[in-house]
């Protein structure tokens, strides 16, 4: 998303970083009747929350890479930063919640917007070839059959490298069969999935900073 600033105003950044937020929320609607959703969540900028009490993935690999971000108000002016990036060839999460947090100037607040999902135990969050490019997590963590120091190009668990221009094809990653992170809290720059189910989506905005998932 990328946020402009015009005729001293910035409510169109806050129209940008919201609408397609508010549409997504639209197209979830349609994909969860459908049983699936492609889907990819990003702030043009800004480091998003993400927590879970639970989430259990098969075919893992994590590898370092480099993500270009807008840091300007423009909306011209990029910068590069590294990110952990996680993937799963499948995963199921609970208790999935999404937040990001939004200044607006103009009136001197913060805007908050709250993603929820999989808060039944019998309908949790699924996702296909899920990517999280991470900036910090923390988590209890257990792994089957897990490869540490494999060459990014040799590994042979998960989803195929997000993006070769990225991410150095000769740089060490980790594999494993599988991967369950318990009391999840991270904060990333880009969620991106083959689908995505979001059973018992929950959308809210506020400016109560209690809105934040952590």
């Amino acid at each position: 998303m990328e946020s402009q600033v015009r005729g001293g105003t910035r409510w169109k950044r806050f129209a940008v970083v919201m609408v397609p937020s508010v549409a997504a929320a639209a197209c979830v609607g349609v994909g969860l009747a459908q049983g699936a959703l492609a889907a990819s969540f990003s702030v043009s900028g800004q480091q998003f929350k993400v927590s879970a009490s639970h989430l259990h993935g098969e075919g893992f690999a994590q590898y370092g890479g480099i993500d270009s971000v807008y840091t300007s108000t423009d909306g011209e002016k990029k910068t590069q930063v590294p990110v952990a990036i996680s993937s799963f060839d499948d995963a199921t999460i609970s208790k999935m919640c999404q937040s990001v947090a939004t200044p607006i100037p103009l009136i001197g607040k913060t805007v908050y917007l709250r993603l929820e999902a999989g808060n039944d135990a019998k309908k949790p969050v699924k996702a296909e070839n899920l990517y999280i490019d991470v900036a910090q997590l923390d988590a209890d963590a257990e792994f089957k059959n897990i490869d540490i120091g494999v060459a990014v190009k040799d590994k042979t668990r998960g989803p195929a490298v997000k993006d070769t221009k990225t991410t150095l094809p000769g740089g060490f990653a980790q594999q494993a069969e599988s991967a369950d992170l318990y009391g999840v809290k991270q904060t990333a720059w880009a969620t991106t999935a083959g689908t995505f189910k979001l059973s018992g989506l929950s959308m809210k905005l506020g400016m109560d900073k209690g809105m934040e998932c952590y």
